[in-house]
């Protein structure tokens, strides 16, 4: 009887549990990797919130640079010359990203 049962232990192990355990977190991560309705609205929201604070800090900023050019050596006297012209690019490719999202 011993000799019977543990072939068929092990071929119902191979043929139907593990199948149906490899199925079975197949469809949990299909589910789980997909975003839903709220997820998609709070990141609509978060961009919109930095768009407007990335406006306002520009806003700041020429406000700042008409009162007195040379504000941004005076605050930040070690920085260089690439910081600022990295922090254009950032801001120059953001404002492309908005307008092409506007667009759609």
């Amino acid at each position: 009887m011993e000799d019977v049962l543990i072939p068929v232990v092990i071929c119902s192990i191979l043929f139907i549990g593990l199948p149906w355990l490899v199925f079975h977190y197949v469809t949990k991560w299909k589910t789980a990797a997909t975003i839903t309705g709220a997820d998609e609205k709070l990141l609509d929201e978060l961009y919109d919130l930095a768009r407007r604070l990335d406006d306002r800090l520009c806003s700041i900023e020429r406000i700042m640079t008409a009162e007195n050019p040379n504000w941004r050596q005076q605050c930040l006297p070690d920085a260089s010359d690439r910081i600022v012209e990295q922090l254009h690019e950032t801001r120059s490719r953001s404002r492309a990203r908005s307008q092409v999202g506007s667009e759609d």
